[in-house]
């Protein structure tokens, strides 16, 4: 067990004891399990909720971020959390930035990491919806941006055809899934290669967790989850 999400609305204050109790519930399972090293809490704003930042996912302007007030009520409650997770299980939280919710873009990554407490949030980095969310942006510039906050990476990739046809047509974020904007590992446009040689190079001995969507008239899971681990082996040499 690596770790386990919990979305929580963290723009709406209101909602922030019930997403710390909720927390709490998922942190005291994972505690138990006793993995080396210790599973993560997942935080995640929730994603998908507010129709604008669905609608618009994958093109974001820069304009349309949180305001000043906004961003730190959301930052408070992903403090609170992480350290009532901390305090009481042990366990570190890290943030899932995600496309269509609050943090996307990734300017609006590094705000959070910015107002949120570096000793109890990490990032979780996804190199698809990075992909997606910031448009060209490189995957390994953005590693050495976020740099020591990477506790945790998704290994995703993003279809760059299916991508430029959701922004041209606009569609909104569950259209884009549907449409399979997150391929499979070495069919997209994450150089992960060169995201191997980053994390090589940072010694990372933290989890990587292959995240795989596999919707209907995509094929079987397990065929692609083979397709997915036989492309990693073909890339092992990039650790060298």
């Amino acid at each position: 067990m690596l770790g386990a999400f919990v979305p929580v609305a963290l723009k709406n204050e209101r909602e922030h004891d019930g997403g710390i109790a909720a927390a709490l519930r998922t942190a005291r399972l994972l505690g138990a399990v006793g993995a080396t090293p210790k599973p993560y809490l997942v935080l995640a704003d929730d994603n998908g909720k507010d129709p604008w930042r669905t609608r618009m996912a994958g093109r974001i302007p820069a304009a349309a971020s949180m305001s000043t007030a906004e961003w730190a009520v959301f930052a408070t409650g992903a403090n609170r959390l992480a350290c009532a997770v901390l305090e009481e299980t042990g366990l570190r939280t890290v943030f899932h930035h995600h496309c269509a919710g609050y943090v996307e873009t990734p300017e609006e990554i590094a705000r959070f990491l910015d107002l949120t407490d570096p000793r109890k949030i990490g990032l979780v980095f996804d190199t698809g919806h990075f992909t997606y969310g910031a448009g060209h942006a490189c995957v390994v510039e953005a590693l050495d941006r976020y740099g020591d906050r990477v506790w945790y990476m998704h290994f995703k990739d993003c279809d760059p055809q299916v991508a430029a046809r959701a922004r041209a047509e606009e569609w909104d974020y569950f259209t884009a899934l549907r449409h399979g904007v997150f391929c499979e590992l070495g069919k997209g446009s994450v150089d992960f290669p060169a995201v191997l040689r980053w994390l090589a190079g940072r010694r990372y001995d933290g989890y990587v967790l292959v995240e795989q969507d596999v919707l209907p008239g995509m094929g079987v899971p397990k065929e692609s989850a083979r397709r997915n681990r036989e492309y990693l082996r073909s890339i092992e040499s990039s650790f060298v």
